[in-house]
């Protein structure tokens, strides 16, 4: 089979840690007897520099020619909230999540068993494992809604911004849940905050219409508060996690860190039609780009789900996670999952040992 990817490899880390899993990619090919054709895509700070702005002309349109899209990582304090918005790379990833329609955000957050002493909580809580997915709204809420800056009379300046969501964004994003549900254990947690918000209730409204429908998936509804308690009191309740755009953008962070290092968890965005994209959940760390000193563990993972999701090769992808886990297994680290005292390798050497593990 044939498929073919579009690469961004983005900022400071990004293009080193896509150049080793374009490699990892390559040697699960030649394995499985697949050709990948890459067609580079310029998005971010890189493409502000370039061109002069972070979202060149005809951006969408290269990454829909394609069959998946794989980012490294954009931004920087380069790039920073003092320039403008067409320059700043975070307006380029919201530009291409909505015009590619990626309104799912997946993020598993699991704990690999080599890396149980990593994990922050305790040890018993450890031990009962953690396997979770966030499934987060991506293209809604109060991200995308309108926003306002005035001044009144009696109290200075005062802003806003509107979260506003409808009834078919809240159902696409929970039949995904619930899908993705049926290939895991079974389990929808919604997050809301429909104790106060009146987007919350339309929300968890919409959610029980859906639960009725997937009744072979046991479903809960848990207040985001609650939830955050949650994550570090007990991460191993939950299976699928569903939640508007904000709400998760906090707590899959949360999720991450549990997990021992944003270094080693991957994600994926994806709409109805248009290729999805996959990109490490981590920034692009301009203080360490081209030191050969990146973890390129979560980029290679990202490419594990996109053989999953987008090209259907479950062998394949597990072919990739399982050569990950025997590396950690092994005792190779990077930097950023080192114990003191620990021998720790480079972004080249870790995408070298995956490979030879594939």
């Amino acid at each position: 089979m044939k498929y073919k990817i579009a690469l961004i490899r983005g900022d400071g880390i990004g293009p080193e840690i896509v150049n080793e899993t374009v490699k990892v990619i390559d040697r699960v090919g030649e394995k499985f007897g697949h050709t990948f054709e890459y067609v580079d895509v310029l998005l971010g700070g890189c493409a502000t520099d370039a061109v002069g702005v972070s979202y060149p002309e005809g951006t969408a349109d290269r990454c829909k020619s394609c069959d998946a899209v794989l980012l490294g990582a954009v931004g920087g304090p380069k790039w920073g909230s003092d320039k403008p918005a067409e320059q700043r790379p975070e307006t380029a990833l919201l530009a291409i999540r909505k015009d590619l329609g990626l309104y799912a955000n997946l993020r598993p957050a699991a704990l690999r068993p080599a890396l149980m002493d990593a994990c922050p909580l305790k040890r018993e809580t450890a031990e009962r494992g953690i396997d979770l997915l966030m499934v987060r709204e991506l293209t809604g809420g109060i991200y995308f809604g309108k926003r306002d800056k005035y001044q009144t009379e009696d109290r200075g300046m005062e802003a806003t911004d509107l979260m506003a969501y409808s009834e078919k964004e809240i159902e696409r994003i929970g039949r995904r849940a619930f899908e993705m549900a049926r290939l895991r254990r079974k389990k929808v947690s919604s997050v809301d905050k429909a104790n106060v918000l009146e987007t919350s209730r339309l929300w968890r409204s919409m959610m029980h219409r859906l639960a009725k429908e997937y009744a072979d998936v046991a479903y809960e509804d848990v207040l985001v508060d609650n939830c955050a308690m949650q994550l570090v009191r007990d991460p191993g309740q939950f299976d699928v996690v569903v939640t508007e755009n904000m709400f998760g953008d906090i707590l899959s962070d949360e999720a991450s860190m549990i997990t021992g290092s944003i270094g080693l968890l991957p994600s994926a965005s994806m709409g109805d039609g248009a290729p999805a994209l996959y990109e490490p959940i981590h920034g692009s760390a301009p203080d360490i780009a081209g030191q050969d000193k990146a973890n390129p563990i979560a980029t290679i993972l990202s490419a594990a789900m996109m053989f999953r999701y987008s090209f259907q090769l479950a062998e394949e992808a597990n072919a990739v996670e399982a050569a990950v886990d025997k590396a950690l297994a092994e005792g190779w680290r990077t930097a950023d999952i080192a114990k003191p005292g620990e021998a720790i390798i480079g972004t080249r050497r870790m995408g070298e040992i995956i490979r030879e593990h594939i």
